[in-house]
């Protein structure tokens, strides 16, 4: 009798330690179809709005193209100048914003590629820009920055491996450091840069990239979008009002030629020249947001215009969220 009970009770124990086990496994299986269910709508969901991102990109690309059939004038009264409001969408909302890249300081205009020399020979194939060497001294006197730290963005982009003197930093500089790594001797991609150049803080990243960009040529600084710190840069010899002169000036048109920017009364001689100054844009970044259900994207397109006014892009970074 005992020993049927005995039996009768690990019976019991057998079928409540099967059912625990399969409850388990059946909890487990639902919360994992659950995490596969929510993974799934995710992707779905962060799919959909990057394709809204691309819509808004592909609206100013059409923006940009429509601009140069009808001038070949840029300023920020156009169109193309005016932000795209956040727009309801079937499922979420989109966004977009166009700014002018030349409206900024190429910081890749520091060193100038030299033609070949046809007769042969040895020759260097670059040389420092003193014009833009200047004009980032003044940009960076006027941001309360370090002057000397041009010397180290120079660095950074020059085919030597000479630091320049003072504040210049080549390779025995960053080897030092507690994660070694070299300079790339050769132009930015993207201003994040900076902030690998000795000198440059988190801090001071924040104020300059604000004013600088990078891009793959030399290119002029349009007189017609380019900030007061900007304008500021371009000459030694302003006085109290004359920028702001010049900002007013350039409402609601933009100036027609750089020569009409150079022989405003404000400018009085105290530029040297027109050098590197231009009243037209080749480069502009697409700034894209959207949102569709619990998908978030935000996407920047670097496009490149040319004179027929076809627009291609050149790079794209995107950042998601959920």
């Amino acid at each position: 009798m005992k020993r049927r009970q005995n039996q009768s009770g690990a019976a019991l124990i057998t079928a409540i330690l099967i059912t625990a086990i399969a409850t388990i496994a059946a909890v487990s299986m639902a919360s994992r179809q659950h995490l596969d269910i929510r993974r799934t709508t995710n992707v779905i969901e962060a799919s959909q709005a990057y394709l809204f991102a691309l819509g808004a990109e592909e609206w100013g690309k059409q923006l940009l193209v429509r601009d140069r059939l009808n001038n070949q004038i840029d300023h920020l009264e156009e169109d193309w100048a005016t932000m795209l409001p956040p727009i309801d969408v079937e499922g979420g909302r989109v966004a977009g914003q166009i700014e002018d890249l030349q409206g900024r300081f190429n910081l890749n205009n520091l060193v100038i590629d030299l033609p070949p020399n046809p007769q042969g020979g040895q020759q260097a194939v670059q040389q420092v820009s003193q014009l833009d060497m200047d004009r980032l001294q003044r940009l960076l006197r006027g941001l309360g920055l370090d002057e000397n730290l041009r010397f180290a963005i120079l660095d950074w982009i020059d085919e030597d491996t000479i630091p320049s003197i003072p504040g210049g930093a080549e390779d025995f500089i960053y080897l030092g450091r507690e994660l070694p790594y070299r300079t790339p001797n050769a132009r930015m991609v993207s201003t994040s840069e900076l902030l690998l150049i000795n000198g440059i803080s988190r801090e001071i990243y924040d104020t300059l990239s604000l004013h600088v960009t990078v891009l793959p040529e030399y290119t002029d600084i349009n007189v017609n979008t380019a900030s007061s710190e900007v304008l500021t840069a371009l000459s030694s010899e302003w006085i109290s009002g004359d920028v702001d002169q010049l900002i007013d000036a350039r409402t609601p048109n933009g100036f027609q030629t750089v020569g009409d920017f150079v022989g405003h009364s404000a400018v009085a001689g105290k530029l040297s020249g027109n050098q590197g100054l231009s009243v037209e844009t080749n480069y502009f970044i697409i700034n894209a947001e959207s949102e569709f259900g619990r998908g978030r994207t935000s996407l920047y397109s670097l496009v490149v215009r040319d004179q027929n006014g076809e627009v291609r892009v050149a790079m794209r970074a995107q950042s998601k969220g959920y």
